[in-house]
């Protein structure tokens, strides 16, 4: 699968999957039913992804906000994610897809760790695309953990403090060599990134989507890479005829 037309890929993609719930609620569903459809979206859209030539791609998987929600739907994530974790091997093999993970990971039970580590050591040496599950994320909590980062380094070498400029900081954020987004698909229906990756969503584009996350296919997710590769990225400047910035 390859998009047409003429203009670049975006090399990083970020989805925010937003409407596992209201899908099993319009179905009269317990959420556990959405959450599931919502991971077999998720893996069709990767797998579209990975075919596409997509280079990175990063799926807002459990935020440090869903601890909020009620202790059962919480338990059944972690569950949901430690056995989509274990099981699909196989699938990252087959497509050659890379996994990492954005997020504090101390905050999650043991045994997912555990399988964040296995899963992004046993895939560390493919190179088709690289997945990061963002668990346990909040844009935010990344650049306060990068800053208390860089804090712990700086002073523990001589006690001084230099200047923090941007290109310092980033190297200390969660996955340093992931490159800022250039997209941001949202599906649900809301217009908001929800402290998705805020560091790396500078000049990202963005494209919202009506469709709850479980009824998202690869055709939808094809359509919002062409909206993408529609507009003329400005970064503040002001493009020439050309379509060059200046």
């Amino acid at each position: 699968m390859r998009i047409p037309g003429p203009r670049p890929l975006p090399r990083h993609v970020g989805i925010i999957m937003d409407g596992n719930g209201r899908w099993a609620r319009e179905r009269n569903l317990p959420r556990s039913a959405g959450h599931k459809e919502g991971l077999n979206a998720a893996k069709s859209v990767v797998k579209a992804a990975s075919e596409a030539g997509i280079a990175f791609l990063t799926l807002y998987t459990f935020s440090t906000e869903n601890w909020k929600r009620a202790k059962e739907e919480v338990s059944f994530l972690m569950r949901l994610i430690r056995l989509h974790l274990r099981n699909e091997w196989n699938f990252y093999r087959e497509n050659k897809i890379r996994v990492v993970h954005s997020g504090d990971m101390s905050r999650l039970p043991k045994g997912i760790q555990r399988e964040i580590h296995t899963v992004v050591q046993d895939t560390g040496s493919f190179d088709k695309m690289i997945l990061n599950l963002a668990i346990n994320y909040g844009g935010r909590d990344e650049i306060i953990r990068g800053v208390n980062r860089w804090l712990g380094q700086r002073v523990g070498a001589n006690g001084h403090l230099s200047l923090l400029t941007e290109e310092l900081l980033a190297a200390y954020l969660d996955l340093p060599d992931l490159p800022d987004a250039d997209l941001i698909i949202r599906t649900g229906g809301e217009q908001r990134i929800s402290n998705f990756l805020l560091w790396q969503s500078a000049y990202s584009e963005l494209v919202f989507s009506s469709k709850l996350w479980p009824e998202f296919g690869p055709t939808d997710f094809l359509e919002a890479i062409a909206a993408y590769q529609s507009r003329t990225r400005k970064y503040g400047a002001i493009p020439d005829e050309s379509g060059e910035r200046r």
